[in-house]
Formats: C-alpha cells, sequence, structure tokens
C-alpha cells in the first residue's frame, strides 16, 4: 500500500524558512517521481518541485531560487526546502509520488507565511 505523510509546515513571517518532509511507504520508490503540490481555498492545486527517479527537477518560475527539493532513496523521504518565503507561498502543501501510472497523494501540511 502506497501512502505518504508530511511534516514540516507551519507559521514562519516572510523571509523565513521552512523545511517539509515526506515520509512515503510501499514498494519501491526509487525510480518513481515525487513532488510537491500545493492548494489554496478557491483554487487548483498547483505544481511546486518535482523530482524524478534519475534526479531530474522541475520548479514552478514562482518558486525559482528559493525553494530545493531532494530526496533519499534509502530513506524514502522527500524534503522541500523553502526559503524567503513569502505571504503568497502560504497553502496547504501536498506530497506526491507518481506510481504504476497513478498519482498518490499525502494529507497535506499548512504552510502560513504572515508577520
Amino acid at each position: 500500500q502506497v501512502q505518504l505523510v508530511e511534516s514540516g509546515g507551519g507559521l514562519v513571517q516572510p523571509g523565513g524558512s521552512l523545511r517539509l518532509s515526506c515520509a512515503a511507504s510501499g514498494i519501491g520508490f526509487s525510480t518513481n517521481t515525487v513532488g510537491w503540490y500545493r492548494q489554496v481555498p478557491g483554487k487548483e492545486r498547483e505544481s511546486v518541485a518535482v523530482i524524478t527517479g534519475g534526479g531530474a527537477t522541475n520548479y514552478a518560475d514562482s518558486v525559482k531560487g528559493r525553494f530545493t527539493i531532494s530526496r533519499d532513496n534509502a530513506e524514502k523521504m522527500v524534503y522541500l526546502q523553502m526559503n524567503s518565503l513569502k505571504p503568497e507561498d502560504t497553502a496547504v502543501y501536498y506530497c506526491l509520488r507518481r506510481y504504476l501510472g497513478t498519482n498518490y497523494w499525502g494529507q497535506g501540511t499548512q504552510v502560513t507565511v504572515s508577520s
């Protein structure tokens, strides 16, 4: 069974940093594309950053240069280092794992950027 559990969200002031973590379970992992999406009320879920099994990364234009996605295949973990946070980064952040053509999601973690 594929499961994803996010952690690390919270309240941070503008300009601050947070590190999100996602723990994956289930068979396989190292060859799967994984990533982070975010969603605010009334809007569609949007891609923030993804990383393939080969290590190739893709970032939304709005976070390039501020966010860094990484993975630890041995521990089945995905991370999102978020620096220079802005109020517009406020959202629920979801971890994604693509496995056998299916997208699996975590329950989400709230990130709030506010003074």
